[in-house]
């Protein structure tokens, strides 16, 4: 079985019904909790994980990783970070080759967990990676999830302090919704069929030129308001040998480069 669709559009995605995660939400805050924890958590196959940290505003400024979550079905854990730093324990689940973990643009959640702690990641998955092989081109959890499951989850809280004293009870739901759809998501891909590599280029092919006649139809748009008629814009087929012209005259002119360096050195 393959997914009917490819992708999503912002106006389809919000007519969807919201879902979020309805199971255990415990709040990890004190060391001592960290050991109960996490051999919950050892006990598992397959857990979601998310990172949250507080957002930046200005260029260049970059906050360490406040919270990480890890969800299972029923549970999802909230390890405030900034409240009890990186525990050995929770480095060593992360460095288990035994349990999958599975993340969403997961090297940037795991590099700046061991900016807190050094640790080898073992058996650590990013579904960014993978959705291609399955016919998937969004790569956004919000619609990556609606795809699969026809509904849709909350950004709301995406830019809130994640290092406050105390988490809201709002924060708290959306970080484990996050943990626990990435889990979902990835539990539905390996029910479907993978495609092959030709066929994954090609659907590549049909969307890049899908968002070239979206931007068409965008700077058009503009141009008729201002009155201007716009021009005929080139078929897919006149794109493309217009971008094989272009590279032929590229290495044309390094050939050229290169003679004309010989001849100077000779």
């Amino acid at each position: 079985m393959r997914y009917p669709i490819t992708h999503i559009n912002k106006e389809v995605l919000q007519k969807m019904p919201m879902q979020v995660f309805e199971g255990q939400v415990i709040v990890i805050e004190q060391p001592e909790q960290v050991p109960e924890a996490v051999n919950y958590l050892l006990k598992q196959k397959i857990v979601g994980v998310d990172t949250e940290s507080r957002p930046s505003f200005k260029r260049g400024i970059h906050y360490p990783t406040a919270l990480v979550q890890i969800a299972d079905r029923k549970r999802c854990f909230l390890f405030r970070l900034t409240h009890i730093g990186m525990p050995q324990e929770l480095a060593d689940f992360f460095a288990n080759p035994n349990i999958c973990k599975v993340g969403l643009a997961f090297k940037d959640d795991i590099n700046g967990l061991r900016r807190r702690r050094n640790f080898t990641p073992a058996n650590c998955i990013d579904i960014q990676k993978i959705v291609p092989q399955y016919g998937l081109l969004d790569l956004g959890l919000q619609k990556l999830f609606a795809i699969c499951f026809g509904r849709k989850i909350s950004k709301a809280q995406q830019l809130t302090n994640w290092e406050n004293s105390h988490l809201t009870p709002e924060q708290a739901r959306y970080a484990s919704t996050d943990a626990w759809a990435t889990l979902l998501i990835y539990e539905d891909l390996l029910k479907h069929e993978t495609l092959t590599q030709e066929e994954v280029a090609q659907l590549q092919r049909e969307e890049k030129e899908r968002m070239i006649e979206h931007q068409q139809e965008i700077q058009d748009q503009r141009l008729r308001e201002q009155g201007i008629e716009p021009p005929p814009h080139r078929t897919p087929e006149e794109r493309k040998a217009h971008q094989a012209a272009k590279k032929r005259e590229a290495r044309k002119r390094k050939r050229q480069n290169k003679q004309l360096k010989k001849q100077k050195t000779s």
